[in-house]
């Protein structure tokens, strides 16, 4: 195996491939050798503006619509994506959305379903429609992009964060449950990241509507800087690699050690 692309041979579907956190993720792991499943559910041009950056790098890549919280969604793009590669070997669960900011009393009960659907539901969908490819391939790897927001559980922020502990429950149900058929299942737990979302979380966070651009917070933040996607996708690569053979069932925490 060429030391440059560890990946090479091995498929990875990515949700939220598209932009943010899961564009970086979806370039990083074709640049490692992987044929990448860039999903997205709305942005086509922002899919296949991904796809072209890593076509255009050497890389290969599609894209594919789907919300992942809608089962008939997941099981068209699941075995489209089979149908194109011969099967799946990797799953990053990283679509997500940000909730409005509003304590309990106040919560709209479609969010909650919305937003623990999109973080957990879906997720579960695709690790069920995936697992069959993905135990025939030697090695499997299962990702599950969560949130610091499961450890500081902030008011202000009961969907998202009941959405984000459910999603690790089912990385850590999914890796005892799957060790024995050679898939690894990790999370990868961020904090702020310089985002679109990122603002929108932080804004909820923080209470500053006015917020606009997280590199205002560089002073305050861990080495002088907010989070990039960068920071998150290469987690993400160490954890799907050959260094990360003997790991299963951890929760990586990507915010430079916190604010403290």
């Amino acid at each position: 195996m060429n030391e440059s692309t560890p990946l090479r041979g091995r498929v990875a579907l990515v949700t939220g491939g598209s932009r943010g956190i899961g564009r970086s993720i979806s370039e990083v792991l074709a640049a490692a050798g992987a044929t990448v499943a860039v999903n997205y559910v709305r942005d086509a041009q922002a899919a296949d503006d991904t796809v072209a950056a890593i076509t255009s790098a050497g890389g290969a890549a599609a894209a594919y619509q789907a919300a992942v919280e809608s089962v008939d969604d997941c099981t068209r793009m699941v075995q489209h994506v089979i149908d194109d590669f011969g099967g799946i070997d990797i799953l990053v669960c990283n679509a997500g959305i940000a909730s409005r900011g509003r304590f309990v009393a106040d919560t709209d009960p479609d969010e909650v379903a919305r937003v623990v659907a999109m973080h957990a539901i879906g997720p579960h969908h695709l690790s069920r429609l995936a697992l069959p490819s993905m135990r025939t391939r030697g090695r499997g790897d299962i990702v599950m992009i969560s949130s610091i927001a499961t450890t500081n559980l902030n008011a202000g922020g009961a969907p998202y964060n009941m959405g984000k502990a459910a999603m690790e429950a089912l990385a850590m149900t999914l890796a005892k449950e799957e060790r024995a058929h050679g898939i690894h299942v990790n999370v990868v737990a961020p904090g702020i990241v310089e985002t679109d979302m990122g603002v929108r979380l932080a804004r909820a966070q923080t209470g500053n509507r006015e917020l606009q651009d997280l590199r205002s917070l560089d002073a305050t933040s861990p080495f002088g800087r907010a989070c990039q996607p960068a920071d998150v996708s290469s987690v993400v690569l160490f954890l799907c690699s050959s260094a990360a053979g003997y790991l299963t069932g951890q929760r990586i925490v990507v915010d430079g050690g916190g604010r403290g």
